[in-house]
């Protein structure tokens, strides 16, 4: 299947500030797996309310046409038009309640979801982004949340970075309303474990899901939780070879 025309232009302007480093379009256009782990210390930049919010990335999951978990396996629809698309289309669908956050990769089919993500604050992203994704995603009495559980899931990412299905599905980055920032981060080990939430029969034994380890607590599951054991739950990688 190949790319579809009408899914929009890649755009290799600038964001709206001095010195930003937004993702190119060359980043996505790799391996699934590659890009799923290269991706883990970059920042996710939305603007709402004339305020940039930001999440660096701490958690990720890849995808494959070919992989039974996959929403690509289930055939080209199109609702699903944005994983047959090249690298760098962005893909969302709702998942218990919520909206999710995918990018594609390289080949029909493939994608990497952002499961889980961790506050960003700088000169561009400041206490007034912060304060408000907590406005965007209060706790269930109506509180606002600790930051390092504003974005602890894939919906929870969503919800406080103001991204919604019906605004970003299908679309490309925008570098005055979303696109992802290389800040020069880069985890020193990274987690490599089975992916959340895959059904029996699935593939649900794919060690395709990547967790900066300096954050494993604040993820969606803890991968280096009381009872797993390395080599048999999960693998330490080290990071020190560059994106």
């Amino acid at each position: 299947m190949l790319a579809d025309p009408n899914l929009g232009l890649s755009t290799t302007a600038s964001p709206s500030w001095p010195n930003g480093r937004a993702l190119p379009d060359g980043f996505f256009d790799r391996d699934a797996q590659t890009v799923a782990r290269a991706l883990l210390g970059k920042v996710i930049r939305h603007r709402i309310e004339g305020l940039w919010l930001a999440a660096r990335i701490i958690e990720t999951e890849a995808y494959y046409l070919e992989d039974k978990g996959s929403h690509a396996s289930l055939g080209y629809t199109e609702k699903r038009r944005a994983l047959f698309a090249d690298g760098g289309h962005i893909y969302m669908y709702y998942a218990r309640g919520g909206d999710s956050l995918n990018f594609s990769a390289h080949g029909p089919g493939n994608a990497v979801l952002i499961k889980s993500g961790h506050p960003f604050v700088d000169a561009h992203s400041d206490a007034d982004s912060l304060a408000l994704m907590q406005r965007l995603n209060p706790d269930a009495r109506g509180n606002p949340r600790p930051p390092e559980k504003l974005c602890a899931g894939q919906t929870l990412l969503c919800r406080s970075l103001g991204l919604k299905v019906p605004d970003w599905d299908a679309q490309r980055f925008d570098p005055e309303r979303l696109f992802v920032e290389d800040v020069g981060e880069r985890p020193a080990q990274v987690i490599q474990t089975t992916r959340l939430g895959i059904p029996h029969g699935r593939d649900e034994h794919l060690l395709y899901r990547f967790v900066d380890a300096a954050y494993a607590r604040h993820c969606t599951r803890n991968p280096l939780r009381r009872g797993q054991i390395e080599g048999r739950d999960y693998h330490l990688l080290n990071d020190s070879k560059g994106s």
